[in-house]
């Protein structure tokens, strides 16, 4: 259980050391990402991915909540996605091959969430990259606590998802969860995770 709930209990013991020649010689605790794992990482605007006005631009907010419902307040979230014509910006596309470039539409956003646990990506809505998979954005988590990120994604509702093979590789109780939203400005999806029934935790994958 990642500690987001300022409410609770610390679980280890507050030291009083202040110098750190009076610590003693030992094992140090496992190291994890946080709670700095945004520094370095962020840039004012790079959730904003293209222009608000700009053809085919659309908001995207993801929320980050633990176990208990709580927003897990220093979460950061990235993007990685192809444009609206299913092309990726890098030399790993043969369709964009060696032409890739910063400039233009990047495919890639990161955001750090606010105090609800929320970012709003503005960016476009993807095509699909091939015939098998539908048009989906690929997400990492970050988060105090998290040894890893975490990778899942997001689906869009007005599309067929039902032959995605990656889609297809979850339960298909959970399928849902990857699923957005369709709200007024654009799409939300709602990632918990952890959380003592399954059916309500975000699938995640292991790459």
């Amino acid at each position: 259980m990642i500690d987001s709930d300022p409410n609770n209990e610390m679980r280890w013991e507050v030291s009083n050391i202040r110098d750190q020649d009076e610590a003693e010689a030992g094992i140090m605790p496992s190291q994890t990402v946080g709670p700095y794992v945004h520094i370095g990482l962020t840039l004012d605007g790079s959730e904003v991915m293209v222009e608000p006005g700009t053809p085919g631009a659309t908001q995207v907010t993801v929320s980050v909540t633990d176990g208990d419902d709580h927003p897990i307040a220093d979460a950061m979230i990235e993007i990685w996605q192809a444009n609206e014509e299913g092309v990726f910006n890098s030399p790993l596309d043969p369709r964009t091959g060696e032409q890739a470039t910063a400039e233009g539409f990047r495919g890639l956003g990161r955001g750090m969430v606010d105090e609800n646990g929320a970012v709003t990506f503005t960016t476009l809505v993807p095509a699909a990259h091939d015939d098998e998979e539908a048009p989906h954005l690929k997400l990492g988590v970050f988060a105090r606590g998290m040894l890893e990120r975490l990778y899942t994604r997001l689906y869009f509702p007005e599309n067929d998802n039902s032959t995605d093979p990656v889609l297809n590789a979850v339960p298909e109780s959970r399928r849902h969860l990857l699923i957005a939203e369709k709200t007024d400005n654009g799409y939300r999806l709602d990632i918990r995770v952890q959380h003592e029934n399954a059916d309500r935790e975000t699938p995640f994958f292991g790459l």
